[in-house]
């Protein structure tokens, strides 16, 4: 896993709930800006990780399972038009 992985994961998981991120970050609670591209990285180029908690929300949120999330890791290295 791979902090790409975990940021396409959820990239594609709004996608598939027709959502932007910024949807799915409001609709699970958080502050729409939450998987803005802006917050992946540090402006000292350190990637950002999404905390354990957000990823949870948003699985509450949509019913989904950490299996039904994970299944994007490895979708292929594609991005998704949004991204």
């Amino acid at each position: 896993m791979t902090h790409n992985d975990v940021w396409y994961a959820i990239d594609i998981f709004a996608k598939e709930h027709k959502m932007t991120c910024s949807g799915l970050a409001k609709y699970s609670g958080l502050d729409p800006t939450s998987f803005n591209k802006s917050k992946r990285w540090s402006k000292y180029g350190q990637p950002r990780w999404p905390s354990t908690g957000s990823i949870a929300k948003i699985l509450n949120a949509t019913g989904a399972s950490l299996s039904d999330f994970t299944k994007y890791f490895a979708a292929p290295l594609q991005q998704p038009d949004n991204a």
